[in-house]
């Protein structure tokens, strides 16, 4: 009966049966750094095309509503990767070369509760939860780390500061200093499909942290002068010829079906970098303000057979919210301690009235609150703040001028939903949302803290430090 099976199967008279899916489910996370809410071409980029960012969005699902965890790279990537507010664990800032201080031992990433239920998992690119050995991905739960240590732009050729050779490091040994950055959106991407590839037949996690687009700019020789926006468009086509590379990758083996894929971004884009700096798609300020285009960003998840194609939500998500999600999806149990993340499956799965967040904290600088909102309307405390108009951005990879502490002295309401460039003060008009939002403050200043009033948290963990 099998030679007749295998006889028929030859000639094209049975249709091979298709091995089943495994029942695992496998996680890729891509984050880019400095991408703004409009760079993709959906979302109105001008002058290049996101094709595999655009048929993301039509296979999978888009998040209007996503806010990275702060408007910083590093607060930003603790938070996605601990599922707490970058406060809580004592983190803030962008750690440079001179840190003494990193992800605490004591917090659990998205590698570390994976591994509970036999995950293999890997980080490529930007890391930037401090640089010294202990805080570096291999002694955070991942099993395997190829990238630099913190920004691309922190290495001898910046353009106004001083900083030592950049290091691109494997494990926890620097392999190179001051590497050819054109390399890293292919290499990185390329170490990606190679983990992708070993690691088919079991569960996995790749995080892939683009440096870019983040300045100093670069793309290798194969996209350069390829879009007509210089080369910030270039840049972004050889991310998304990245992206295309991945799913490509996983349809090829199979893998579709049982890998979740999920695209994001960091912060908003570094406006005072002008041609070099992406686009906020018209919201307000950019990286390093808690205005809309310091942290809504774009997010697509993809996931056939769950996410339904072509859907979209409107409802308020944030990077923390990613590592319960990912756990609950692995049936991984949460970190003991204190986290601050929701899951989103009831929203990817498009549950009927599904709104598992029902607000959000902008925590900026050294644990300011600067505001909070409930996914409708926003309250913008007094604080002070980066603020880039009023100022001529710079071009071709300097920056232009910036006002890192103009005082805002009297607090701000916003309707999100008919203002998200957040021009117009509706304080006035909603008294009783103004009250609820103040609530929302008050308890989100009790539990992690506000340096502007001076209250202590009384949840805040410790930094790790050397």
């Amino acid at each position: 009966m099998k030679q007749k099976t295998n006889l028929l199967l030859s000639l094209g008279i049975l249709a091979p049966i298709p091995v089943l899916a495994q029942q695992h489910t496998n996680f890729v996370v891509i984050l880019m750094d400095d991408m703004g809410y409009g760079d993709l071409d959906f979302t109105g980029a001008i002058n290049y095309k996101t094709q595999n960012l655009d048929k993301m969005a039509k296979d999978g699902m888009f998040f209007t509503h996503y806010y990275s965890p702060q408007a910083v790279s590093g607060a930003s990537r603790a938070g996605l990767l601990t599922g707490c507010y970058p406060n809580r664990i004592g983190f803030s800032g962008a750690p440079g070369p001179d840190a003494k201080t990193g992800i605490s031992k004591q917090e659990k990433t998205i590698a570390d509760v994976l591994k509970q239920k036999g995950y293999t998992s890997a980080a490529y690119g930007k890391w930037h939860l401090g640089h010294l050995p202990q805080f570096l991905p291999v002694n955070h739960g991942f099993d395997e780390y190829y990238g630099i240590p913190y920004s691309n732009d922190m290495w001898p050729n910046h353009p106004t500061m001083k900083f030592p050779p950049l290091p691109l490091i494997e494990g926890t040994k620097t392999v190179e200093l001051n590497p050819d950055q054109s390399r890293f959106t292919t290499d990185f991407t390329n170490r990606a499909l190679q983990f992708i590839e070993k690691n088919q037949k079991k569960p996995f996690f790749v995080y892939l942290a683009h440096p870019m687009p983040h300045v100093p700019l670069a793309v290798s020789d194969k996209f350069k002068g390829k879009s007509r926006q210089g080369l910030y468009g270039d840049v972004m086509m050889e991310i998304d010829w990245s992206i295309g590379q991945i799913t490509a990758k996983l349809r090829e083996l199979g893998l579709e079906e049982n890998t979740l894929v999920i695209v994001t971004s960091d912060n908003g884009p570094w406006i005072n970098y002008g041609n070099h700096a992406g686009s906020t798609g018209g919201l307000r300020e950019g990286k390093g303000t808690t205005f809309e285009g310091g942290q809504r960003v774009p997010c697509l998840m993809q996931w056939k057979g769950k996410i339904e194609a072509g859907s979209v939500c409107n409802r308020l998500v944030t990077g923390i919210d990613i590592l319960p999600t990912l756990a609950e999806i692995a049936g991984a149990p949460l970190p003991d301690h204190k986290i601050d993340g929701v899951s989103l499956l009831p929203l990817m799965y498009r549950e009927e009235d599904a709104n598992p967040r029902k607000s959000f904290y902008y925590y900026y600088r050294k644990n300011d609150l600067e505001a909070v909102s409930d996914g409708n309307f926003k309250l913008i405390l007094p604080h002070k703040y980066r603020t880039y108009e009023g100022f001529l951005p710079g071009m071709d990879g300097k920056p232009g001028e910036v006002n890192e502490f103009k005082p805002l002295e009297e607090m701000l309401l916003y309707d999100l939903r008919r203002d998200p460039g957040e021009r117009y003060n509706v304080i006035s008009q909603y008294p009783a949302i103004k009250e609820k939002l103040m609530k929302m403050a008050d308890e989100a200043r009790q539990d992690l803290g506000d340096n502007i009033t001076g209250v202590q948290g009384e949840n805040v963990r410790p930094i790790g430090v050397l």
